[in-house]
């Protein structure tokens, strides 16, 4: 029986960039939708794009399509969008997958879950450049695409787009903190991922504030997306699977 799911991106990205791994997973005999978010769609508004037009867009996308029983999938940024969706349709929802994934708390924003030093640089960032923030490849290539060779590196981040910063600043409001929360939830977890320092990894950190969850591991980095479709797209799937 085919499972739906709906892949959200994370900051910079688009549903396009997500769309290897759906291949994957669409050749396991699944539905897979991948929507680009408010704010990081071609001549959306970085300076007054938040965290509530990115969550809108995506219930908007749900109702077009009159999606249920979705699998809702989010990755890194992508986390805080799933978690407010679960807030406001939990009826079309069947599980939720955190990919190394922000998992916020009632009243939390996004920024109160890095390195300080990382906020410095997207403040920075985003006062000079109209609210929007982008990666330096610096950081891109060690942090986030460790795991890949520079060709790699290169032509992935040639892809990304500025991203609102509002996202990052924007608290979420949770009528139901996600460990109370009854619907399934899994953590995916891929264990070189360096966008979190160590010190403050995504597991079991993040992970342990969905409660009862399932937690699924493998090898890679952060964009396993660009660096092995098939890897990432087996494991969501073993960490959507019913």
């Amino acid at each position: 029986m085919a499972d739906i799911y709906v892949l959200v991106h994370g900051a910079w990205h688009t549903g396009e960039l997500l769309e290897p791994v759906a291949r994957y997973i669409r050749e396991k005999g699944h539905i897979v939708h991948c929507p680009t978010l408010a704010g990081n769609r071609p001549g959306d508004d970085r300076a007054t794009s938040g965290l509530s037009e990115a969550v809108a867009s995506l219930v908007e996308y749900l109702d077009n399509h009159d999606l249920s029983g979705v699998r809702l999938v989010g990755h890194s940024y992508g986390g805080m969008v799933i978690s407010k969706l679960a807030d406001l349709v939990p009826q079309r929802l069947t599980r939720l997958v955190y990919w190394n994934a922000f998992v916020p708390l009632n009243g939390e924003c996004l920024n109160d879950m890095v390195p300080a030093h990382h906020t410095a640089m997207f403040e920075q960032m985003a006062a000079s450049a109209g609210n929007a923030v982008m990666l330096p490849f610096a950081v891109w290539r060690e942090v986030f695409v460790n795991d890949a060779d520079m060709r790699l590196a290169e032509s992935s981040f040639a892809m990304l787009n500025p991203h609102p910063y509002r996202t990052f600043t924007d608290r979420i409001s949770l009528k139901t903190e996600l460990a109370a929360l009854q619907l399934g939830k899994s953590y995916l977890n891929f264990q070189q991922d360096g966008a979190m320092p160590h010190g403050m990894p995504w597991h079991p950190r993040l992970s342990e504030r969905l409660g009862l969850f399932r937690l699924v591991e493998g090898p890679g980095g952060h964009e396993v997306c660009f660096t092995n479709p098939e890897l990432a797209a087996r494991k969501v799937v073993e960490a959507g699977r019913d």
